[in-house]
């Protein structure tokens, strides 16, 4: 992450969490990772451009993301007019919670919240009116009460229903169990052999079922098609790498097993809304902070 903003956030060793509200006319901080979990509040930032990990998307009136430690970020104008957007982001330690706590049942769903993070999480409009309330209040709190209001808070987003997970399992070397050897074993050797030419059949000898046995189990057990899982991965790096490194668009097509250029940017564009060239456009774009 060379040419992304290390940023050292003001949050000390001896505070929990930190608010930081504003009311400003533009987007202009850096795309940046730092340690520290972050939940940000956006009004008024419609038409804006989203930028977590690899996914990039345009944001409407209301936005409540969750990032995890050290993925990449960023809010930037993009078709964005507004002159008035309130911005409220709330960053706490990643070791806040300790492990132990967070396995006791009771913590069970903010765990899990937090687990997915890694990845970025958009919460839907109806839970970001039902929260914004507490949420905008918990700067006038203080001492014991405001960290047991964000506990509270985070119980209640850990609760919401239909969030997204923004950014690809591959893009943050992330393992998803499927409580199936077999499509752990598949996805094992997908994931260490992704720039090579990968088969249906390659991949049943693997997993030791026949190619339609296999086809309609992982349908069935992932919601995908080995065709789609395996992209999936190899979009992931092509990412990283279109990121990371100065490498032509083709050398990245075929360093992450693609070897048709014109599918690679067929793909990537279906999934990320923007070509190859777009998207490294929208890293390169921003200023490099050593």
């Amino acid at each position: 992450m060379s040419n992304i903003y290390h940023e050292i956030t003001p949050l000390t060793d001896n505070d929990c969490f930190m608010v930081f509200t504003r009311i400003k006319d533009k987007f202009d901080f850096p795309l940046h990772y730092h340690e520290e979990y972050e939940l940000n509040f956006i009004e008024g930032g419609q038409g804006a451009r989203r930028i977590v990990g690899d996914n990039i998307e345009t944001i409407s009136n209301l936005e409540l993301v969750l990032v995890g430690s050290n993925i990449p970020h960023g809010w930037f104008m993009h078709e964005c007019v507004s002159s008035e957007i309130h911005e409220t982001t709330i960053q706490f330690h990643r070791d806040l919670f300790d492990d132990k706590f967070l396995k006791r049942n009771q913590l069970s769903f903010i765990r899990t919240m937090l687990e997915r993070s890694a990845r970025g999480i958009s919460f839907p409009e109806e839970t970001i009116q039902s929260i914004k309330p507490r949420l905008l209040s918990l700067q006038q709190k203080s001492g014991f009460d405001s960290v047991m209001d964000l506990m509270s808070l985070l119980h209640e987003l850990s609760l919401s229903r239909h969030v997204q997970t923004l950014t690809s399992s591959s893009f943050v070397n992330e393992n998803t169990a499927y409580n199936s050897r077999r499509i752990e074993k598949a996805f094992e050797f997908m994931k260490a052999n992704y720039e090579k030419d990968i088969s249906l059949e390659d991949m049943s000898k693997i997993v030791n079922m026949t190619e339609v046995g296999f086809s309609r189990f992982m349908r069935k057990r992932t919601g995908k098609t080995f065709i789609d899982s395996l992209n999936g991965i190899r979009l992931g790096h092509a990412s990283r790498l279109l990121i990371d490194t100065t490498l032509t668009i083709s050398e990245v097509s075929f360093r992450c097993g693609f070897n048709n250029l014109s599918y690679f940017n067929r793909i990537f564009k279906k999934k990320h809304k923007c070509t190859p060239k777009e998207f490294r456009e929208n890293y390169s774009g921003t200023r490099t902070f050593v």
